[in-house]
């Protein structure tokens, strides 16, 4: 059984591929870097970095169990993080995590006028994937999850933020900006910036395609919605996004129009079943869907 500092020796030897860098973070010594991986390499009975050019690149086996370690660093890390809150006499904390479309955009904008009105409230907050987020949360390692197209979960109970639907972007003048609704077969005569396929608003947005019997090719591809209205600001070609992305960048910068067939994009909040969400968490749930509402 590997050792939570062996784990974290391994994690951070395959983010930076050099015992003097892996070292360095973690403030050891070089030969005691080495000497730990040698150790964790024995104990396990087979190899997890092979040397090139001086760097050690990660095999597949030190990938696998870095990823599966992942959530139990998470956990030691956020009971370091209690235990000192305990004895700094700290009892108020929230940690978040939210998927990029929302990540980007309301959730630290709301985030800024709640620590305001909570100065004494210690907040956790990063921008991760859905799958993620949603294993950090089951986990414990966060305390609230935010993120689009989860629906209901056996271990999370979630909520509702705002009920939306996908729409196309195009910049300032296109000829898709006179349209009232955007269709793929709109879209077919223009630079498309597609979604990667591997995400759930990708493969929805070629599902949309398909049922209308249109190709779908591309100029770009992309991960994140917050990428795509990047590059339609720049004129490199037209998107179909989440609206909550689409309304991040200055106003302006981008024409949104409805696109049908309409696909949600529904936000949601969760948080464990095992463990009811604190009154603060609450709160900030209600100021974050507050800021979702549509404006008269």
């Amino acid at each position: 059984m590997l050792t939570l500092r062996q784990l974290e020796i391994l994690r951070t030897m395959v983010r930076f591929q050099t015992t003097m860098a892996t070292a360095r973070h973690l403030n050891l010594s070089q030969p005691a870097v080495s000497t730990a991986i040698r150790q964790i390499e024995a104990q396990l009975g087979f190899p997890l970095f092979e040397r090139v050019n001086n760097r050690l690149h990660p095999l597949e086996a030190a990938s696998i169990v870095q990823e599966e370690a992942e959530p139990l660093l998470a956990l030691h890390a956020a009971l370091t993080d209690r235990l000192q809150d305990l004895r700094e006499a700290k009892t108020s904390r929230l940690r978040i995590l939210s998927t990029p479309p929302l990540g980007q955009g309301v959730v630290p904008r709301v985030l800024g006028g709640f620590a305001r009105r909570h100065p004494k409230l210690k907040i956790h907050f990063d921008i991760r994937d859905l799958n993620d987020v949603v294993r950090a949360v089951e986990s414990g390692a966060a305390d609230l999850g935010i993120g689009l197209g989860l629906g209901p979960q056996a271990m999370l109970e979630v909520e509702v933020l705002a009920e939306a639907r996908m729409v196309a972007i195009c910049p300032p003048g296109h000829a898709l900006a006179g349209l009232a609704v955007v269709t793929p077969g709109d879209l077919g005569a223009h630079s498309l910036v597609a979604l990667d396929a591997d995400t759930r608003m990708g493969a929805a947005v070629r599902h949309a395609f398909q049922s209308a019997r249109q190709p779908f090719l591309f100029r770009a591809e992309v991960r994140t919605c917050s990428t795509a209205c990047a590059l339609v600001e720049t004129g490199t070609g037209v998107s179909v996004v989440d609206p909550f992305s689409a309304r991040h960048p200055p106003v302006g910068t981008l024409e949104i129009r409805p696109f049908e067939p309409a696909i949600p994009a529904t936000a949601w909040a969760f948080w464990s079943n095992r463990k009811p969400l604190s009154p603060l968490g609450r709160r900030f749930i209600g100021e974050v869907r507050l800021a979702l509402a549509p404006k008269p």
